[in-house]
């Protein structure tokens, strides 16, 4: 069969049309999701790699282990199978609580950040963790442990995460300073995947009365270097509904480890929504629609206010994600935790 070459020019220019709504479509898929996007997973760390896979890792209610699942989109993670990359010991200092995991491609590597505790000792055991696998598949391979990273002082330290900016590695934290109440976010560099070297910089104390409320609050950084400027997210206050995120802002070409580089929010930036029914929002991660053009916000938060019993004992803290916004000057604008339902990123 021969086509005339003007009716094929006709044909081609159908065809071509008719392709657009197959791939608006596919676009679409790729960033509609339902919330919760999983259940009972709190603290959720999302990785999109470079493989085509988001990766989620969390805090499982049992704290007991640490669990890895991917999926192609967002809304893949809440069908995925999960796959248990490592459990805690009998004993020793990691054998009791294990929170907050991140997941991190370093120099061709994968790393597992989290907070541990010794069953055996007092709740403020919890030190920070390291395993890493050499194999390209995190899926594959042998999870090793690499041992704790020492912090300046030897007290409750937690929640973990790690991020380069300028050629420089960093690792940002919770800690409790001795002497003090409440627990603090610490920023310092890294000389090597699982080490830290030079004076750890206080980025921020609990000092607002919405950081204050049960317990003197700030953990959970994460990390986002957007529109010329670092941001650094925390939560706040106890794990129920007063649980909220702050923020730290930063010049892109300060020096980070200069505690006068930072600014931060008087105001929390994500809040409980009476509104939409969801409550306690906060330890985030940050990752972006599949075209890398739309910030998306992963955090958990609970579905209802009143919690029978310590905040910590309920395992329904739930992932959730939605579009991370940004005002005219360059700030992120959060608003407020979307109600449950179907999802569409724009």
């Amino acid at each position: 069969m021969c086509f005339r070459p003007k009716f094929l020019s006709r044909l081609l220019a159908l065809l071509a049309l008719a392709a657009v709504p197959l791939a608006s479509a596919g676009a679409a898929d790729a960033a509609l999701w339902t919330n919760p996007l999983v259940l009972q997973r709190a603290d959720p760390h999302v990785l999109g790699h470079t493989d085509g896979f988001y990766y989620l890792i969390a805090t499982v209610p049992e704290y007991d282990r640490i669990e890895l699942r991917r999926a192609p989109t967002l809304a893949g993670l809440s069908t995925a199978q999960p796959k248990t990359l490592w459990r805690r010991p009998a004993s020793g200092p990691m054998s009791g609580v294990v929170w907050a995991p991140e997941l991190h491609w370093i120099d061709g590597r994968w790393f597992v950040y989290f907070s541990g505790g010794d069953a055996a000792g007092p709740w403020h055991s919890v030190r920070l963790y390291v395993l890493e696998n050499t194999a390209a598949d995190p899926f594959a391979g042998e999870w090793r442990e690499r041992g704790r990273i020492a912090t300046k002082w030897d007290t409750f330290t937690l929640d973990p995460t790690t991020f380069e900016h300028r050629g420089v590695r960093y690792l940002a934290w919770t800690q409790l300073e001795p002497g003090r109440q409440g627990t603090n976010i610490y920023l310092a560099r890294m000389d090597t995947p699982t080490s830290i070297v030079g004076e750890p910089t206080l980025l921020s104390r609990p000092e607002f009365p919405w950081e204050q409320r049960v317990f003197w609050v700030n953990e959970a950084p994460a990390v986002l270097i957007r529109h010329g400027k670092v941001f650094i997210t925390y939560s706040a206050s106890a794990t129920d509904s007063n649980y909220c995120m702050g923020l730290l802002t930063a010049s892109a070409e300060a020096d980070l480890l200069d505690p006068k580089s930072w600014t931060k929010s008087p105001e929390p930036v994500f809040a409980s929504s009476e509104a939409h029914s969801q409550f306690g929002p906060g330890h985030n991660s940050f990752t972006t629609t599949p075209d890398g053009q739309t910030d998306i916000v992963v955090y958990h938060a609970r579905g209802f206010r009143d919690i029978p019993g310590e905040a910590l004992s309920n395992p329904d803290r739930h992932t959730r994600a939605q579009v991370l916004h940004w005002t005219i000057d360059g700030q992120p604008d959060f608003g407020e935790p979307v109600a449950d339902g179907p999802y569409q990123a724009r």
